[in-house]
């Protein structure tokens, strides 16, 4: 009880801190001269969204059958991905000095399936 307490605990502040830092108006967020080059900002949504996904699928692993967790994990990615897109209009329309960046949708995806399949590697038995 107390490992699915502590998973949903850490996957819950997780969520929380990705909110938080996506709500972060555009003017606070640090630059990088050299961030353009390599794509930064799409790492950190790729790296943020694929945490997210696995951290969920943790917490969902315990007394379940593979197939109820299999197909837990498919619901986890869709919903991580529905949040990254709602995200991305909310900073849009109420994020001062943010919008809405369509390569940010597509780096959430794939950090959201990149997660899904860490998640099936990890957390299913062969």
């Amino acid at each position: 009880m107390k490992k699915t307490v502590t998973t949903t605990l850490l996957a819950v502040i997780w969520l929380v801190l990705l909110t938080f830092l996506l709500c972060i108006p555009g003017t606070e967020l640090p630059k990088f001269k050299w961030g353009n080059k390599i794509w930064i900002d799409k790492w950190v949504h790729v790296f943020l969204f694929m945490v997210l996904v696995v951290l969920w699928c943790r917490a969902y692993l315990h007394n379940r059958s593979v197939n109820i967790i299999k197909k837990s994990f498919i619901k986890i990615t869709i919903l991580s991905l529905i949040y990254g897109i709602v995200m991305e209009v909310l900073q849009e329309n109420f994020i001062p000095f943010r919008s809405f960046d369509v390569t940010d949708m597509l780096a959430n995806g794939l950090g959201c399936i990149a997660g899904y399949f860490i998640a099936l590697k990890k957390f299913i038995p062969r």
